[in-house]
């Protein structure tokens, strides 16, 4: 799996996937499909969400009072930060499923920081760099849910900040058509069991592998895509709240 080039979003370069996609749900909308609770005001829907952006993630925590356990959705930065890692030059926002439940630097939070990072679609590039074209990757529905690990730090001014990666595995179906990994998507009615924020043994997080390639493997087959405007390939020259920016190519163009 290559590389991510030296600008997080701009694509003139293989790239690693999943390295760009849509959360076009306003707020309402994504605490209503996965009945969570709202810790993300701010939140305004992108059609280009790039590594070390803020995105939506939803997990389950414990009240600080109650110690009850809450779904929420919250802020992320897509670029996996645990207190123990140095600056990074590369931003670690995938997570190979083959490694998640070993790899020192991800197993910590697959074990205890498991989380949902919705999405509607994701994007991938074919062809030669200088003439990359956009393809983007879209479920059924309007909202993927795609599996993700999360962790958090204190940053040098006292604030925490959490962090998230997504997981991915072999693509399947279209997904295979234009890449060779995919992100590890559930189906909407069996997130409950990956959310469970009770902490996973080694055995656990094999049997939670087994489970997320179990489940993904009945979703990867509704997936389908079709090209879109190159113009997305520069991240930095774009407005994010674009939703042109997923609209199919002109046929000949």
């Amino acid at each position: 799996m290559a590389g991510w080039v030296m600008y997080p979003g701009d694509i003139d370069q293989e790239a690693s996937m999943c390295g760009r996609f849509v959360v076009s749900q306003k707020v309402d909308d994504l605490t209503a499909v996965f009945d969570a609770e709202n810790d993300f005001d701010d939140w305004q829907p992108s059609f280009s969400l790039a590594p070390t952006d803020t995105v939506p993630i939803v997990r389950e925590r414990a009240d600080r009072e109650t110690g009850e356990f809450v779904r929420r959705l919250e802020p992320a930065v897509w670029n996996f930060h645990p207190s123990f890692m140095k600056d990074a030059k590369r931003p670690q926002f995938n997570t190979r499923i083959e490694t998640v439940a070993t790899n020192g630097l991800w197993k910590g939070a697959f074990a205890q920081g498991r989380c949902i990072v919705p999405m509607r679609g994701y994007f991938e590039w074919t062809g030669e760099p200088g003439k990359k074209r956009a393809h983007y990757l879209h479920g059924e529905g309007d909202v993927l849910a795609a599996a993700g690990i999360s962790t958090a730090r204190k940053l040098p001014d006292g604030e925490w900040q959490v962090s998230t990666s997504i997981i991915t595995r072999e693509a399947r179906d279209a997904s295979g058509e234009v890449h060779d990994r995919m992100p590890v998507y559930l189906p909407l009615d069996e997130i409950e069991r990956y959310l469970d924020p009770a902490k996973l043994d080694a055995g656990g997080m094999q049997a939670m592998v087994d489970f997320l390639i179990e489940a993904s493997d009945r979703v990867a087959p509704t997936i389908t895509e079709y090209e879109v405007d190159p113009r997305i390939n520069n991240h930095r020259a774009i407005d994010p709240g674009d939703p042109t920016l997923i609209d199919p190519l002109p046929s000949g163009a």
